[in-house]
């Protein structure tokens, strides 16, 4: 109830104050009327233009308080753009050294006297089947063939007064052999499918054979004899990382080797394949070679892409953007430092606000928007910097830099979002303080 002061001092009631007036003449025009409160006219352009007014003053201080931001919000755009690129860096780097071979091979069980013996073979027209596969490059078939006299010489007479040594080995394959490993011609040619079809006693030697026979031209139509047989040399190879037993090898032809040495089954099939398609392929090789039954070929195939490289680069992206974090954490820090000590020089102002009408929750806004102003600041400039780093940095070695443009945006909005935090608590602060007291301190 609203009380006044009588003639004797004493409190009275509005009742009582109003009892004594004259009557009105209509009862609908009363003698008193309630003002009206003023509409609120302080609305988003004004908060703006409070919040920015004190930031140009002192400039000095201003770059001080966005050195923190920038350099915390810079060097995290920097490290996920330095970890994106980086991360195409190792993927290339280890992907040079990724295992892409796969081997099918008849699967294997033990016999009576514990040795282990092929439970199956492999069909002849195992690589047209396999290249059917989606990922698959190049294939071929690889068989070691047992000589009946053991005999590999480079000339058609046995001299029984030369000293022995074991022979070299000899495979039997595909066309497509030392492509499917990588390999490279030295000299020559390598044999075709032409020569397989035809049975033509042609053959290939590893570069370490080839220089213990003395063949090191090709031009001269050189030969060798395989247990008597003459074979005309077409080629010389070497660089089969693979299957390095190859370069103190013979290969000929699968149809020579089923001429002239009885070959009735493949031994196992090499592929090379794309990068990252060996759990595919492992899956699904068995089923192409041996449709009817899956479980009788055994499939060797490497493991997804690169899983090491992404270990490291999960090891690299956690050491930096720690770092980061720490930076950043000192950027709002340094935010609300600044806010707060704008807050007590600007006692007076906010109590004067106060009395004239300012609501404690413009007086918040009115800090709060002033820190996030500061922070989306330093993280604009901040999130620039880093990208212009990466750039700069991956163009001077020669790389290609990767950045999303999505982290650049993010860091301006973790920015402002820094300062939204950091200026929470002196915002709080300044609507605690009473407008008496702040214009009793002025």
């Amino acid at each position: 109830m609203t009380h006044r002061l009588d003639p004797d001092g004493r409190p009275a009631t509005v009742e009582a104050a109003t009892r004594d007036l004259p009557a009105c003449d209509s009862p609908s025009t009363p003698d008193l009327i309630q003002p009206v409160p003023a509409a609120d006219r302080f609305n988003f352009i004004d908060l703006l233009i409070e919040a920015t007014s004190d930031l140009g003053t002192r400039p000095g201080r201003l770059l001080m308080t966005l050195a923190g931001t920038i350099l915390g919000i810079g060097a995290l755009v920097a490290t996920v753009g330095f970890a994106q690129t980086t991360a195409e860096q190792l993927a290339k780097r280890f992907d040079a050294f990724a295992a892409t071979q796969i081997i099918a091979s008849p699967a294997q069980a033990q016999n009576a006297d514990g040795n282990s013996v092929a439970t199956s073979t492999l069909p002849w027209d195992s690589v047209q089947r396999i290249e059917r596969l989606a990922g698959i490059d190049q294939a071929a078939l690889i068989t070691e063939v047992e000589l009946r006299e053991g005999t590999v010489t480079a000339v058609p007479v046995n001299d029984p007064s030369a000293p022995t040594s074991a022979p070299p080995r000899v495979f039997a394959t595909s066309a497509g052999i030392i492509d499917t490993l990588e390999g490279t011609i030295r000299h020559g040619r390598i044999f075709d499918e032409g020569h397989d079809l035809r049975h033509d006693r042609v053959a290939m030697l590893g570069e370490r054979l080839a220089e213990r026979l003395g063949i090191t031209r090709i031009d001269s139509q050189p030969s060798i004899f395989i247990d008597g047989l003459p074979y005309a040399v077409v080629g010389v190879f070497s660089d089969v990382q693979q299957r390095t037993e190859l370069l103190d090898s013979v290969v000929i032809s699968t149809g020579a080797a089923q001429t002239d040495f009885g070959l009735t089954s493949s031994g196992e099939l090499q592929a090379r394949i794309v990068i990252g398609a060996g759990p595919q392929i492992a899956e699904q090789a068995a089923l192409a070679l041996a449709p009817d039954a899956p479980n009788s070929v055994d499939i060797t195939a490497p493991k997804g892409r690169s899983e090491l490289a992404e270990n490291v680069q999960a090891d690299v992206n956690l050491i930096f953007v720690a770092l980061s974090v720490v930076v950043l954490l000192a950027g709002g820090v340094g935010i609300a430092n600044v806010t707060m000590l704008s807050v007590m020089e600007r006692t007076g102002e906010i109590g004067l606000r106060r009395a004239i009408g300012a609501t404690r929750q413009q007086i918040a806004a009115q800090f709060i928007t002033e820190s996030v102003i500061i922070g989306l600041l330093g993280g604009l400039i901040g999130a620039t910097a880093g990208v212009f780093t990466v750039i700069a940095i991956s163009l001077s070695q020669q790389w290609t830099p990767v950045i999303n443009p999505l982290i650049a945006i993010g860091g301006a909005l973790l920015g402002a979002l820094v300062g939204l935090t950091a200026g929470s608590f002196p915002a709080r602060k300044a609507t605690g303080i009473e407008p008496v007291a702040a214009l009793r301190g002025t």
